[in-house]
């Protein structure tokens, strides 16, 4: 078993009629968490786990706002298995897989146990980032009804930061603070670019409704 496009082929095929029509975690989705996983992987990585893991890990997607949003990787992990098994991967692969798939979720707060479950991780969060994490960032917010920001106060400088109402703070709470949370090292380099590409958004962004960038937004 290892990562040849025939493998990959057959996984693709398996999870494109059962992606939702969720714009953020489709099966393009999928095929960019691929290839931002082989941009991670080393010569020690397991890759037909690793590309398991990548295209499985979104059996099961759950609205931001579900209330179980944070057993969606465990109940991913469960569906994997006799999949896993029909493309002929054996009981040890199957576990590594699965813990990779369970731990990759930031709502599950699952600490990843294998080098193949940090990679997945990683490459998971870069999708949340630069240009593809701008324009999946507003259409999740969009999805949800949520409003691009307040205002009266776009970068919440006098009010908490809520991004349950607002799609930019957001960025704040969560996106902007992703390189400092990954677990490799490439990871966190890639990350920091793409963050770089959302501060020059963010800087155009601001002149264009008349205010400026803060300070604490740049050095999250």
């Amino acid at each position: 078993m290892d990562g040849s496009a025939d493998l990959r082929t057959r996984l693709r095929a398996v999870v494109a009629h059962r992606m939702e029509t969720d714009p953020a975690h489709d099966l393009a989705h999928l095929d960019r968490v691929w290839t931002n996983a082989q941009a991670i992987a080393d010569k020690k990585t397991d890759m037909s786990v690793l590309l398991a893991a990548s295209y499985l890990h979104d059996l099961v997607n759950l609205p931001k706002d579900d209330p179980d949003r944070h057993l969606a990787s465990r109940r991913s992990a469960a569906i994997s298995e006799p999949i896993l098994a029909e493309l002929g991967y054996n009981s040890t692969q199957i576990r590594a897989i699965q813990h990779a798939i369970e731990a990759h979720s930031f709502s599950a707060n699952i600490i990843p146990k294998t080098a193949e479950a940090r990679i997945l991780r990683d490459a998971d969060r870069l999708d949340a980032l630069g240009a593809i994490g701008i324009a999946r960032n507003f259409s999740v917010s969009g999805a949800l009804g949520r409003t691009l920001y307040d205002p009266a106060d776009p970068f919440a400088q006098n009010r908490s930061l809520d991004d349950l109402h607002f799609s930019l703070d957001h960025w704040k709470v969560k996106l902007l603070s992703l390189p400092g949370d990954m677990l490799t090292e490439t990871g966190r380099q890639i990350a920091e670019q793409r963050t770089e590409r959302m501060i020059r958004f963010l800087k155009e962004f601001a002149e264009e409704i008349g205010n400026s960038l803060p300070q604490s937004w740049v050095n999250n």
